[in-house]
């Protein structure tokens, strides 16, 4: 049977987009001081299946055209758990980190060769507590939690770029982290966590790859999040391990609905509602992303 996990041609729908679509990307306006700060985003970011389905494609590529094109993006990934708080190379076109396996042999040539972002790296030193402890890698390059969804965000890579580590799972201190980037915002940067809102794999059948049957697990876990972030619950969010249904088969380890706290941390008012992006399924997994300013 033919689905996005198993395509004819891998990649094609990603081939399609950029002949027809991506080129708007050229154009766009770059941001200014007076278009006020830039959003923070929580992206559920896939994995190389992304270029395979269009849908997703469109939603992703229509949200980044929704808004200026940052100066330079800041993204935390589910993909980089590693303490003390680090931060990637900061060389231009720093090599991408393939870590997923069982795909097309495509998706391990791609590049995103983006500019040199020294700059943003002096400025997140500067933003970020002493008591933090920032180390500088000097090789780490972009994990696909951050180049896969960039990629159709912003398809010729002319923003800068980097990455920051996941260096714990509380909550409370993943909220003082993305404080600390929110000035950032103001200055033209782009803050994203980058998760997935649900992430069972351990737990998806055969029938949830092939036809995108939804697990109950999954849509109750959504619908949760959905609702406590419509009220800006952070509280409850926080306590999802214990709170959420579908717990822990939506999310068995932690590591990618956790960056969603430095997305609200980096928000004016972290108690106010989120502007959702996108909804849906892949593989019976929440694809929610949203926005906060």
């Amino acid at each position: 049977m033919t689905s996005v996990i198993n395509p004819p041609i891998a990649g094609a729908a990603f081939d399609a987009f950029l002949a027809d679509t991506a080129p708007a990307s050229r154009s766009q306006q770059m941001w200014t001081p007076s278009d006020g700060p830039m959003p923070a985003l929580y992206i559920s970011h896939g994995a190389p299946p992304v270029f395979d389905d269009a849908l997703w494609i469109d939603q992703l590529f229509t949200w980044s055209q929704s808004m200026p094109k940052p100066k330079a993006i800041l993204i935390v990934s589910a993909h980089w758990e590693e303490a003390p708080l680090s931060l990637s190379a900061s060389a231009a076109a720093t090599p991408l980190v393939y870590d997923f396996g069982g795909f097309a042999q495509r998706y391990y040539s791609m590049e995103y060769r983006t500019p040199d972002a020294e700059a943003l790296a002096a400025r997140i030193a500067a933003a970020i507590p002493a008591s933090e402890n920032l180390h500088r890698h000097t090789s780490r390059g972009l994990d696909h939690g951050a180049w896969v969804p960039l990629k159709v965000m912003y398809p010729y890579a002319d923003v800068p770029v980097l990455q920051l580590s996941l260096p714990t799972h509380a909550p409370d201190r993943l909220m003082a982290i993305g404080a600390a980037l929110k000035e950032l915002r103001a200055e033209g940067v782009l803050v994203i966590g980058s998760g997935f809102m649900t992430h069972g794999l351990p737990f998806l059948s055969r029938e949830n790859f092939t036809t995108n049957t939804v697990p109950t697990w999954s849509e109750d876990f959504d619908l949760w999040a959905a609702d406590a972030l419509a009220r800006g619950d952070v509280g409850t969010l926080a306590d999802f391990r214990s709170a959420a249904p579908g717990m822990p088969y939506a999310h068995p380890t932690v590591e990618h609905f956790t960056p969603l706290f430095v997305t609200l941390g980096a928000a004016e008012n972290p108690e106010a509602s989120v502007t959702t992006a996108i909804t849906g399924f892949q593989f019976g997994l929440a694809k929610r992303s949203f926005s906060v300013v």
